[in-house]
């Protein structure tokens, strides 16, 4: 099972949306996928209509290690074939409770689920939330890669050596942790968008340097209104509007990811 972790520090670039349809996407192409809801507001719980407000969180269970059978923690969702852990307001008590905590390895509590169901999923999605909490540090303890989606502004683009920072601190616990790299979002060919990814392929071509290692541009998903018409359906893109831009470059970013196409 590979394991990845869709992060960024800079809210409103996508995050969740480019998630719930990474895991759709996977799922078409005959992949069996785990989908993680690391972020408290739960809103990938709701995108996949899992969402419990009222009680403790598979998630918070997971990371309190309340929780004995992994059937416990996991639920099928309306696809047969993307299952998930989700999330609610219970993950930020949990990580309070975790940080008091004097005793223990308080940064590998996924790593016993993940030990039981390696060979059960072929992908997990993680979606984390803007920051980085125990929660996510324990998300980083089982990934293999990160990808940063991104939307192209200035602002965006140099909060990208945080990422890279964050990254680099976690191998500490996990050596095998790479910045996969990253996945452009909500993309217009405005002057200023075409120069900010300009400036990305520039630095990942110039041999001398490190943006080359950090940053390739792994997809460019195209702005569409159909995105925002979708907001309250709370659909995977391609099965409301499978033809527009949107759709379409999922499609196209998850098939170069995987090498296989639908």
């Amino acid at each position: 099972m590979k394991v990845i972790n869709l992060l960024n520090m800079k809210g409103g670039v996508a995050k969740t949306f480019s998630a719930v349809n990474m895991a759709y996407e996977l799922w078409r192409s005959d992949y069996k996928v785990l989908v993680l809801d690391n972020d408290k507001q739960g809103n990938i719980s709701r995108a996949y209509r899992r969402y419990d407000a009222e009680n403790a969180a598979p998630v918070a269970k997971l990371l309190t290690g309340e929780w004995s059978l992994p059937e416990e923690l996991i639920q099928a969702t309306d696809y047969d074939g993307i299952d998930i852990i989700t999330a609610n307001m219970s993950l930020f008590g949990a990580v309070c409770s975790l940080m008091r905590e004097n005793s223990g390895d308080i940064t590998g509590r996924y790593r016993r689920l993940f030990g039981k169901i390696c060979d059960k999923y072929d992908y997990c999605i993680i979606d984390n939330p803007p920051d980085i909490g125990i929660n996510v540090v324990n998300a980083l303890a089982v990934s293999e890669e990160v990808i940063v989606p991104v939307k192209v502004d200035e602002d965006a683009l140099e909060g990208l050596d945080i990422v890279a920072e964050q990254i680099e601190d976690a191998k500490a616990i996990n050596p095998s942790l790479t910045l996969k790299g990253v996945l452009v979002t909500s993309y217009q060919k405005t002057d200023g968008e075409a120069a900010g990814l300009k400036w990305l392929e520039r630095e990942r071509e110039r041999g001398d340097s490190s943006c080359c290692r950090k940053y390739p541009v792994l997809g460019i998903i195209r702005y569409s209104m159909k995105v925002a018409e979708n907001t309250f359906l709370r659909k995977p893109i391609y099965e409301y509007s499978p033809c527009c831009g949107a759709a379409q470059d999922y499609k196209k970013f998850v098939t170069a990811y995987t090498g296989k196409g639908r």
